[in-house]
């Protein structure tokens, strides 16, 4: 059985909440359970957590070395910055997904550049909690 682990950084806690017109009225919780559901039908054992803290991301990320199969990850606005995120994604060498609810490369121009893509196999971006189904189902074939 394949292991995944679903990274979600900061803000996204407030999924359903905040600028709905951008993010959608999904919350967080609402896209876990689907997650969970076709994981169940992937033959995947899927682990899915949210934290608004960069150290707490990157530990994650750390720990999975050796037990995770998969990361996906939605950095939210680490992705334009955190070179410690993408640093730790290259160290433990898992394959990962980079994900967006919304399209990145529409937005705002700081918004258009990922530091963490480069070291992904894949980005999905724009497709509302669509892309995090999927990553999963991308997973399933890594």
């Amino acid at each position: 059985m394949k292991k995944v682990l679903v990274i979600n950084g900061p803000n996204l806690n407030l999924l359903g909440q905040r600028e709905k017109e951008i993010y959608g009225k999904e919350t967080l919780e609402d896209i876990a359970i689907k997650m969970n559901t076709e994981a169940i039908k992937l033959n995947i054992d899927l682990s899915f957590i949210q934290t608004n803290h960069e150290g707490e991301i990157i530990d994650k990320i750390h720990e999975s070395k050796g037990k995770i199969d998969i990361i996906i990850i939605n950095p939210g606005a680490y992705t334009h910055y955190s070179i410690a995120i993408r640093d730790a994604i290259k160290a433990v060498e898992i394959p990962a997904i980079e994900i967006h609810l919304s399209n990145i490369h529409a937005r705002e121009e700081f918004r258009s550049k990922s530091v963490i893509a480069p070291v992904c196999v894949g980005q999905i971006s724009g497709l509302g909690s669509t892309g995090y189904m999927l990553a999963l189902k991308a997973a399933a074939c890594l």
